[in-house]
């Protein structure tokens, strides 16, 4: 199979970077592991997460219309509240981690229409439930990508090829020089960074599900036959807590920093929501933390029960890698057989605050995972292999701590923006936690999506040329969004105009050619001078 390009991995980038190329003319071809596109939206069920200024500052034109289309939809296909579907900054799950907290099958709506005239047109061919096995190098150039599925194997030929996959599969499938999991200080000059490297030291994985909670029923699932080694599972990587409790880290003296709670179908407003992390109190209740339906912003009854995605501390799996070991398939089983012991617990044993244990209400939502066992389609990617590029993003162009109040590091070579309230490193399978930290507004380098030997390989999702510490802001919804669209259209200026990366990268004038399809598509380049963190 023949295009211009081929996008290989489904989710925010490489829908991203499909409608960038097609926009620009080109024929692309887009495969997906699972049966969604969308990745960590969609088939890994996590809703948005971004950004304090997301509202006004940040986000491409793309993005923007992209984020707006969720929520037309649920006011022209929802039975909205008056006060809902009046609210110009409708949060349908009135998350307070989510600006715009939606049910997945909205996005994978979303997503299908955007990409449907191009599909109808022929222009694109989408391989859903497809992964590649093979890449085919010729010295510094892919020359093809061998991709499997169900339906047999198809071999991809393009002149550029784009790895969007959630672990950087096609960097490692082609030879493409990358590293995974924590580097040294040595090698990053990071200050934060460890004494040692450690491939194999990468942030936990969560496999996410969807559930309601219906008072008076039982929903409860059978008890898992390993839910007594994840119960009493007291991983060293989380400083030692009981992992299925409501304790959150613990202190020198053994004291927790913190403690949930959860408190189903609370009458809260859903327009007081807080979204800044910071103010969110000591006892947060994780009910409303990933919810995607708020019922009172409905009509009465049209929910029975708020729905919420369990992406929570207690379903961070840090007993592995998912590659990069001899047994990475057991880490595979291992997420997710966490996630049903803590379904599980929350069922059965979990401490309520009227002194009772256990929501045996809660049921599994398989309808919202789109999956027949009820958890997503994927687990929750948050660290993938990282190409090493011209440009490596390293914490002292983005930490506050380094920073101060001067901003962020501004690239000349810019090809997007983003933000995250923090360095957002969780617990990882060797080393543990880390120290958190907190960004300035940041810009995308191109020299971050430039690998630094093969000529026509792109990277396009969270897989670009940062550190592990940096990956911590890199890696969210807009931020890949920002990343795919501009490999897109990389591939595609290069294609009009018979060049290469490298050479946009390393000439001006192509650059500031490069730069301008860029503004014209609006894409934002640059954060106002004087927007800083503490801005509001």
């Amino acid at each position: 199979m023949e295009a211009d390009i081929a996008i290989i991995g489904g989710g925010l980038g490489g829908v991203s970077a499909a409608l960038a190329a097609l926009e620009a003319g080109r024929r692309v071809v887009l495969t997906e592991p699972t049966r969604w596109l969308g990745g960590q939206l969609t088939s890994q069920l996590v809703p948005t997460d971004e950004h304090l200024f997301i509202e006004k500052d940040g986000a491409n034109r793309s993005y923007r219309a992209f984020r707006d289309g969720l929520r037309d939809h649920y006011r022209a296909r929802f039975p909205l509240t008056d006060a809902a579907r009046a609210d110009p900054y409708l949060n349908p799950g009135a998350a307070w981690v989510s600006p715009i907290s939606t049910d997945p099958r909205v996005a994978v709506t979303l997503i299908d229409q955007l990409l449907l005239p191009y599909v109808g047109s022929g222009r694109l061919t989408v391989l859903l439930e497809t992964s590649p096995e093979r890449v085919a190098t010729d010295g510094d150039r892919v020359t093809g990508v061998r991709v499997v599925s169900q339906r047999g194997a198809t071999d991809l030929v393009a002149p550029y090829v784009l790895d969007a996959t959630e672990l950087g599969d096609v960097l490692d499938l082609g030879g493409v020089e990358h590293v995974s999991g924590r580097e040294s200080r040595e090698m990053t000059g990071e200050p934060s960074a460890a004494g040692t490297a450690d491939p194999t030291d990468m942030q936990g994985v969560t496999w996410c599900f969807a559930v309601d909670h219906l008072d008076g029923e039982d929903h409860t699932i059978d008890r898992p036959a390993d839910y007594a080694r994840f119960r009493d599972w007291h991983p060293h990587q989380m400083d030692g807590k009981r992992l299925l409790g409501w304790e959150d880290g613990l202190d020198a003296g053994g004291r927790p920093t913190r403690v949930w709670r959860m408190d189903p179908n609370p009458d809260d407003d859903p327009f007081a929501v807080d979204l800044d992390h910071r103010n969110m109190g000591p006892s947060p209740n994780l009910w409303t933390y990933r919810r995607i339906a708020a019922r009172r912003q409905f009509r009465d009854g049209f929910y029975r029960s708020d729905v919420v995605v369990v992406n929570w501390p207690m379903n961070d799996y840090v007993g592995g890698p998912l590659f990069g070991v001899p047994d990475a398939a057991e880490h595979w089983a291992g997420a997710k057989a966490l996630s049903r012991s803590l379904l599980y617990w929350l069922q059965t044993d979990a401490p309520r605050p009227d002194g009772g244990t256990g929501w045996p209400g809660l049921r599994l939502r398989a309808d919202v995972a789109g999956t027949d066992d009820g958890f997503a389609m994927h687990p929750y990617i948050r660290e993938s292999r990282r190409v090493l590029a011209l440009r490596t993003i390293v914490e002292q162009d983005v930490s506050v701590r380094y920073r101060g109040d001067r901003g962020a590091e501004t690239y000349p070579d810019s090809v997007g923006v983003g933000h995250y309230f923090w360095v957002d490193r969780h617990s990882s399978t060797v080393s543990g936690r880390h120290p958190g930290d907190r960004p300035q507004p940041f810009e995308i380098p191109l020299g971050a999506l430039v690998p630094r030997r093969v000529r026509n390989l792109l990277p396009a999702a969270k897989n670009i040329g940062t550190t592990q510490i940096t990956n911590g802001c890199y890696r969210l919804h807009p931020v890949e969004w920002s990343i795919g669209e501009a490999a897109g259209a990389l591939a595609a200026f290069c294609l009009d105009r018979g060049t290469e990366p490298h050479a946009v990268h390393g000439d001006a004038a192509l650059l500031a050619q490069f730069q301008d399809v860029l503004v014209r598509r609006g894409v934002q380049l640059r954060w106002p001078a004087d927007l800083r963190w503490n801005d509001r």
